[in-house]
């Protein structure tokens, strides 16, 4: 069994390579206004169409040297850090699944929940990235992830489990209420549209009380990284300063530990 747990984590690991590598290309599509569902990969300063053996995740950056191959321009380290990325978390989310299903992993329930996972983290990565460069979470990304969401939920309906399905979908509205009174407090100046919904998509695949391990992480990694960037002179008071990743980063810690989070919180009070 381990031998065949670690021959499955390589294979997840280079298949998140690759689901890597295809989310730069969105990424770069999304910021160019183009369609990342046709035409060819190319260099963004000299154009030049790239063929197989320059899009190899990780490998072709380094055996470039992080230069293109036809114009010699510096190729962005934001590529091979979102496909290691990409690769390390689809093992984690694997390996965490592994832990919870009791080592099931040939079972149907298992399979499809680790796609979904995977799936939505890919949405997550994309949320991550481009809030992170453009100070925007596009529509085109969290409300698909949405739908898909509610799509995997709708298991829960189908067999009559209302107070599960309930619990998510009053999670999402819980958690986009109060990013939105947020929101309309600060006229926008605290938080944008963006991050209300980014609020309902966590809330609705975290559901209570996960998403409330996941809220205060995402507000202490947020404080810690703006005081830390005000102290280093990086930004001032009032500043802009993406939240989206510190949202996404708070759905993972929830995701990988809320559980044991909430249960050691209330074991402070006997409960």
């Amino acid at each position: 069994m381990p031998v065949i747990s670690t021959i499955i984590s390589a294979i997840i690991f280079l298949t998140g390579l690759a689901v890597g590598s295809f989310l730069n290309c969105v990424i770069y599509r999304l910021e160019i206004g183009g369609s990342f569902l046709k035409g060819r990969s190319f260099c963004p300063f000299c154009k030049h169409k790239l063929f197989w053996f320059d899009l190899i995740p990780v490998f072709s950056f380094l055996f470039l040297r992080a230069k293109c191959r036809y114009c010699k321009k510096p190729i962005s380290v934001q590529y091979p850090l979102v496909e290691l990325a990409t690769g390390i978390l689809f093992v984690l989310l694997w390996n965490y699944e592994l832990g919870i299903m009791n080592y099931k992993f040939l079972s149907f329930e298992f399979i499809i929940y680790f796609l979904f996972l995977i799936l939505i983290s890919s949405f997550l990565i994309l949320i991550f990235v481009f809030d992170l460069k453009h100070y925007i979470i596009p529509d085109k990304v969290v409300l698909p992830a949405i739908i898909i969401i509610f799509i995997y939920n709708l298991q829960f309906l189908i067999f009559k489990n209302f107070s599960t399905f309930n619990r998510l979908i009053l999670s999402g509205f819980g958690a986009a209420g109060f990013f939105l009174l947020i929101f309309l407090l600060s006229k926008g100046r605290a938080m944008g549209g963006g991050d209300v919904k980014l609020g309902f998509l966590m809330g609705f695949l975290l559901g209570f009380p996960d998403i409330l391990p996941a809220l205060f992480f995402t507000f202490l990694i947020g404080a810690i990284i703006g005081i830390g960037l005000i102290l280093t002179k990086k930004k001032k008071l009032k500043s802009e300063v993406p939240f989206g990743p510190f949202l996404v980063l708070g759905t993972y810690i929830a995701i990988f530990w809320g559980q044991a989070l909430v249960n050691w919180y209330l074991s402070l009070f006997g409960l």
